[in-house]
This record gives structure tokens, C-alpha cells and sequence, in this order.
């Protein structure tokens, strides 16, 4: 759950940019932002004070308060966008124990970038740590800071984001997207024999869309088939699921309330979490479990898993540790926004068309290789980040900058917690033409145009820099391979074209899950 978005992991790994020479180069590739004409430009006079920023109410527990009042957790993105349209594109939120200064201007997010540091920090889920603490277990990279953290990222990078490990982990993906399909086609099969030829089916995908991503991602981090498509899954498998968004929706209520303190008086929302997490935990161990009966059996451990224990680098609590985070973000980093990429496929079939004619020319030049096969449809790779683009899994983006920076003339101090609010800055028109307009192409015009400052620091929905999701190269892959094969394999159509209304947990997701209509090609 979880960049710079022009260059890959394996570049990140091998050279570290100077903080001046980033920043330079971000404003080099920005030129002249939208959005940022006058407020992002250096403005002569003084530079106006950290108190000065606008801000959305200075009592902080007045404002919880109100949150809670009016049940704006689940809408805090519509907030967001609502408060810029306001304040402006920059303000401070007071809520509970959390301030932090809010931005949205590509050209402001490059100016954070250039001040994150050697080890980029972000806002710790507390919550979650609380639980780590609690539980005796060890935390994850998702949850470390400062050298803990970069030396067992560059660890992991090595086996879930470098092009190697990409390589090795997408015929598993593909394998599990083509079970998918092959799933679907029978049902509609069925459903079209029920109904005297009509090969049609309409019906929520979601259930099917998080069984497809927990399938893919234990094959590729323990190297084995749980059977998640067959006519009777297993009851850990569900709980699995039950227990990832239990936690998600836990989450963003216990982020602004102290989680220690709730965990010592036995509150009924820290006991839901706690609970859930340890499912979680559960589900991983008894996995690894699994991995350890193999090698005594075979001499071998299949997966990630394998390759972490294998090299030995990591204590076998860290792995724990960061395979169970990878997992509980993976599930639904994944099912979320395929939800959301069908449905705008669906209501747009001349954008739907124009794909599928990209993908079935790329597969049949592939012979057989998928990542070829992906590598050649940029207009998929588009359609993905279109989606993140409007639909991101996490809304923002954080870091605490190292030394003092100035956005939009006003000073920030080192230290101060800053967000990059990626829904409002997706449907902004000052950062992108038509925003609310489901267009795929609009990122190759980008890069060849430098429209609005080309595509720097506008594709942020896994993060920026060596901070980013760890889990983006398999989020990224399971999504588009699963989409190309969809389109190879059905035609889809929505009754309404009405837009989706959206709702947060810890992530976006649909209030309601959309219907989709599949009929096989």
C-alpha cells in the first residue's frame, strides 16, 4: 500500500541524487506549471510565515470532533478537494493528534521531494505500530524510519522491484490471470445455457477481483496455488479478506486518537483492529509455515519467501514482518482500482476499443512472453494510470522534510509533516486538461507535448522516490495483466454511465461496488 516517477527502483539502488542537484533537475523537467503561474513562482518580497498559511480551524479537537460529528472520514478526500477549492493550493489541517500541511501543485510535491532526505520519513500508522508493539512482532519496512529502514529496503527492493525479479514473478501473474478468465468465460457459459444462448453475465465483480489478487499474490510471495477459483475456497482464505478491510476501516479513526491508550481501557474500535491484524499475522505464518515444510521435503522454498531466506540477509521475524505487509497491502492495492478500471472501460467503449486493439496486437508480436506482451501496450499502461489518477488507493502522500523549504512563498520548517493530496490534484484542471475526462492517451501526449509540465510528479498513486510502495511492481503487473486479459476475452458494458460515488477506509473504494456485464468475444 503503498517514486520518481520517470525513473525505475534499480536506479534508485544504485545512485543516491544530491537533494540541490533533484531539486534542479524537478524544476528543469517541470518548466512552467500549471497552477503554480504566480504562487509557485519565486515571489519577490518576503517569504510570508508558517502561521500565515490558511488553515481549515486552529482547535484541533473541535475539529475531531466535527469529523466525527458529521462523518467525514469516509469522505476526507471530497474534504480535501473542497478546502483547496477554499484555501487555495495549500493549507494547514489540525485533527486530533495529526497537523499537517497540505499540498497538491506537481511543482510543490518536486520541491518535497527534493528536501526528503538520505531516509525518507512518513507518517507512522500508529494504530498499526501500536499492534506490532502489543503482539511482540517485529515491524516491517512499511512501518521503520530513518537506517532501519533503508538498509532493509534495499534488501527487499532486490526481490520484489528490480527488473529480475519482475521478470521471474510475471509468468505467475499471468498464469493466475488467465485461470481468471477461464473462470468467467464458464460462468457466463453457464449463465448464456440457463438462458438459451445469451452469452452474456452481469454481476459485481469484487468478490472475484480480491480472490484473483490474493491468489496471485501468495503464488508470487510463497510459490504456491491456494485454489481461490474453484467452486469451494477456503474459509482462511475469506477470513483473510474479512480481516484486510476490517483493518483498513479501523485504521483512519484510530490514526487520530491515542492507540496505546485505547488499547489499555479494551476499546471496542481498537479491539476490531487488533483482531483483524491478527488474522492477518495468522494467515502469514501458517504460509511460512508452509514454505518451511517444502525445503525440508525438497530442499527448496518457492516464492519471495525463498529468496528472502535463502540469502539469509534479513532475521526470519523481519521477513515475517514484511511478507505480512505486502500481503495485506497487495489484496486490495490491487482489487480496488481493478474495480474502478472496469467500470470506466466499461461506460467508455471507444477508449475500451482502442486498448483492446493495442493489447491484442502486442500479445500476438509477444510470442508467448507476457512482459513483452505489456511492454508493448502503453495505452494499458496508460488506462492504469489514468485509473490511479482518478480513483488513487491512497489519497496522499507524506514526508517530514530534512531541512526548511519554501511552497507557494510560504516557509515550511523542517520537520513538519507535509501530504500531497492526489484525489484533489487528479481532478484538478490547473494540474491536468480535462480531469474528470477517462482518457488513457492524455500520458504519452504528456511526455511528448510537456503539457502542464509533462507527467513529473503527476503519477504518484505508489508514492515518490526511494520511499515508494514496495509493493508497486506487483500491484502494477497483476492489474495490467489481468486487464489484458479481460479484453482479449470479453467485451464490457455498464446499464449507467453515472459516476461512481467513493468512500475511505484507509483507502478509495466504491460506496458500492459497480455491476459489469462480460460477453465473451
Amino acid at each position: 500500500m503503498w517514486l520518481a516517477p520517470a525513473r525505475s527502483m534499480s536506479a534508485v539502488v544504485r545512485m543516491r541524487i544530491p537533494p540541490r542537484l533533484a531539486g534542479a533537475a524537478a524544476s528543469r523537467a517541470l518548466g512552467a506549471t500549471a497552477g503554480g503561474n504566480e504562487a509557485g513562482k519565486a515571489v519577490r518580497g518576503r517569504v510570508r510565515s508558517f502561521e500565515e498559511i490558511p488553515h481549515t480551524g486552529a482547535n484541533r479537537w473541535l475539529n475531531l470532533l466535527t469529523f466525527w460529528r458529521e462523518g467525514r472520514f469516509g469522505l476526507l478526500h471530497k474534504h480535501m478537494e473542497n478546502s483547496f477549492n477554499s484555501l487555495g493550493p495549500i493549507y494547514r489541517e489540525h485533527l486530533g493528534l495529526q497537523s499537517s500541511v497540505n499540498i497538491l501543485m506537481p511543482r510543490d510535491i518536486a520541491e518535497l521531494f527534493r528536501c526528503e532526505g538520505l531516509n525518507p520519513r512518513r507518517m507512522v500508522l500508529q494504530p498499526w505500530a501500536t499492534h506490532r508493539e502489543v503482539r511482540g512482532h517485529e515491524k516491517g519496512v512499511f512501518l521503520k524510519n530513518g537506517a532501519e529502514w533503508r538498509a532493509d529496503r534495499l534488501l527487499l527492493n532486490k526481490e520484489v522491484m528490480l527488473s529480475a525479479a519482475v521478470q521471474r514473478f510475471v509468468p505467475h501473474m499471468d498464469e493466475v490471470a488467465r485461470d481468471f478468465c477461464r473462470m468467467m468465460a464458464s460462468r457466463v457459459e453457464g449463465q448464456a445455457g440457463a438462458k438459451h444462448g445469451k452469452s452474456s453475465l452481469t454481476l459485481n465483480p469484487s468478490p472475484d477481483l480480491f480472490a484473483f489478487a490474493l491468489e496471485a499474490s501468495c503464488y508470487i510471495l510463497y510459490g504456491e496455488r491456494i485454489g481461490l477459483f474453484s467452486s469451494t475456497p477456503s474459509m482462511e482464505s475469506q477470513k483473510f479478506i474479512w480481516a484486510v478491510e476490517r483493518m483498513l476501516a479501523t485504521t483512519v479513526p484510530l490514526l487520530y486518537l491515542p492507540a496505546p491508550l485505547l488499547e489499555r481501557l479494551g476499546a471496542s474500535l481498537w479491539t476490531q483492529h487488533a483482531t483483524a491484524w491478527d488474522h492477518i499475522f495468522t494467515h502469514a505464518e501458517a504460509r511460512m509455515k508452509r514454505g518451511l515444510s517444502c525445503k525440508a521435503q525438497a530442499g527448496e522454498i518457492p516464492g519471495v519467501l525463498g529468496q528472502l531466506l535463502e540469502k539469509g540477509q534479513l532475521s526470519r521475524e523481519a521477513i515475517k514482518a514484511n511478507i505480512t505487509e505486502l500481503m495485506a497491502g497487495a489484496v486490495d492495492t490491487t482489487a480496488v482500482p481493478l474495480q474502478f478500471a472496469l467500470f470506466e472501460l466499461a461506460r467508455n467503449p471507444a477508449v475500451q476499443e482502442s486498448v483492446r486493439r493495442q493489447v491484442t496486437q502486442s500479445v500476438g508480436r509477444a510470442d508467448g512472453d507476457p512482459h513483452k506482451a505489456l511492454e508493448g501496450a502503453p495505452l494499458l499502461k496508460g488506462t492504469v494510470k489514468e485509473i490511479l489518477r482518478l480513483y488513487p488507493v491512497g489519497i496522499t502522500v507524506q514526508r517530514y522534510p530534512v531541512q526548511d523549504l519554501v511552497l507557494q512563498n510560504y516557509n515550511i520548517p523542517a520537520g513538519t509533516l507535509v501530504q500531497a493530496c492526489l484525489y484533489p490534484m487528479g481532478r484538478s484542471a490547473e494540474v491536468f486538461d480535462d480531469p474528470l475526462t477517462f482518457d488513457p492517451a492524455r500520458w504519452a501526449r504528456m511526455r511528448e507535448e510537456k503539457a502542464y509540465g509533462g507527467a513529473a510528479f503527476r503519477s504518484l498513486a505508489f508514492g515518490f522516490g526511494t520511499r515508494q510502495c514496495v509493493g508497486r511492481r506487483i500491484a502494477e503487473n497483476e492489474i495490467r495483466l489481468l486487464l489484458m486479459h479481460i479484453l482479449l476475452n470479453f467485451h464490457l458494458s455498464v446499464s449507467s454511465s453515472q459516476d461512481i460515488d467513493t468512500k475511505l477506509t484507509l483507502i478509495l473504494q466504491p460506496e458500492s461496488p459497480p455491476r459489469i456485464t462480460f460477453r465473451i468475444l
